[in-house]
């Protein structure tokens, strides 16, 4: 049982509860009363429990309980209360019939006791005048509340309606712009980096056709254009996935490490790798950002820190995965570079997973990334992340 349905459970037994007592104590100030008016007001008033989820049930018990009370003891118009309450609820719940059936029942039964025996017919007659006003009350005021109450749900419908629909015409401009961007990327970015992989390969070709020795930085284009190529096109898959799911390639995690390193080598950056810990599998979320950390950062050690060599650190630790990559370069702390894209990208894959980043410059010189990323499940990730929104700290790196 909901709280709510409690709530209103304990409303209606208090509701029950002071009408019983009101026509008990009627009933004992009553001389002629018996056992059996006290027992009748007991059970119509405690019927009242069920007014709100069984109108049906409450209306013919309190109905028939208050006839029996009227017709021998003649209590007055109090007799009235628990049958004027199960009227209501019955034309509320959409039995005006059985609710009119029961009135004219207590009125006709009250009126049949007062008119014999001419004593104050007059008294009479408006205390049953009096009575029916009550009752069309009742049934006026169910029928405005039954009104009131579809009208509230329409409402709700047509916005729970105009909202699913919003949702619908999100979902869908955002695949029609997912589409959009697969075809400009396949465009203009799948040719001319297919046009870069097949001039390197030419070259290479030519170079070996020769005798001559290929250059180191020609087959690392080579290999680059061969791994961009790739990405992009599981990049396209993805943007064109009609149920719009998320992900990124699948070979872009931390078993492609040596050859993300290798490459790097070979345009001239000296690069070593440590990897600590029990090598194992990792959550594809935290093996993609991990791989994408390097990567990032590898790049702007090339691109920033000209001549400088690089650690790579990869920790297995037993609840998270420490990526650290240091630098040997001129970055000074005391004048912090502009943070770019880059770093932007790098806080965003750590804040998403509910890790930590930190990024910046060394005392002494170089530049330090330090990624720590959670290895729990999916769920938990996203709990963590929700809980400590500013526990990822990054600081301004070279403009990447």
């Amino acid at each position: 049982m909901s709280p709510t349905d409690r709530r209103s459970l304990a409303q209606d037994g208090l509701l029950a509860a002071v009408m019983a007592i009101l026509l008990s104590v009627i009933v004992l100030a009553t001389p002629r009363a018996g056992a059996v008016d006290l027992a009748a007001v007991l059970v119509g008033s405690l019927a009242l429990v069920a007014w709100r989820r069984a109108p049906l049930v409450s209306l013919p018990v309190s109905t028939a309980c208050m006839i029996v009370v009227t017709a021998h003891i003649q209590p007055g118009p109090p007799a009235a209360f628990p049958v004027l309450v199960s009227v209501f609820a019955a034309v509320r719940a959409g039995h005006p019939l059985a609710a009119a059936l029961a009135g004219a029942a207590f009125l006709g039964a009250d009126l049949a006791v007062k008119l014999p025996g001419a004593d104050g017919v007059v008294e009479n007659l408006q205390s049953t005048s009096l009575l029916v006003g009550w009752f069309v009350a009742a049934g006026v005021a169910a029928t405005v509340t039954r009104h009131r109450q579809a009208y509230l749900e329409e409402v709700e419908r047509r916005a729970a309606e105009a909202e699913r629909t919003r949702e619908e015409m999100a979902r869908r401009r955002a695949g029609e712009e997912r589409l959009r961007i697969a075809r400009e990327l396949h465009d203009s970015l799948t040719h001319s980096i297919s046009v870069i992989k097949v001039q390197a390969g030419v070259a290479v070709h030519l170079a070996r056709r020769r005798g001559e020795e290929v250059p180191a930085a020609l087959l690392a284009i080579q290999e680059a254009g061969s791994d961009a190529l790739r990405e992009l096109r599981a990049t396209l898959e993805v943007l064109r996935d009609p149920d719009g799911s998320e992900g990124e390639p699948a070979a872009s995690g931390l078993d492609r490490l040596d050859d993300l390193v290798e490459r790097a080598r070979s345009t001239g950056l000296r690069a070593a790798v440590t990897i600590s810990g029990t090598r194992r599998e990792l959550p594809a979320e935290v093996d993609r950002a991990a791989y994408r950390i390097v990567q990032e950062s590898l790049t702007n050690v090339s691109r920033h820190a000209g001549g400088a060599a690089a650690t790579v650190r990869i920790d297995y630790a037993d609840e998270k995965l420490i990526v650290q990559v240091d630098d040997d370069g001129t970055a000074d702390p005391d004048r912090p570079p502009v943070p770019g894209t880059g770093l932007l990208g790098m806080r965003e894959r750590v804040t998403a997973l509910g890790g930590r980043l930190r990024a910046e410059p060394r005392h002494g010189g170089g530049f330090t990334v330090r990624a720590e990323l959670p290895l729990g499940s999916v769920e938990e990730v996203v709990s963590v992340a929700s809980e400590d929104p500013d526990g990822c700290i990054a600081r301004p790196r070279r403009n990447p």
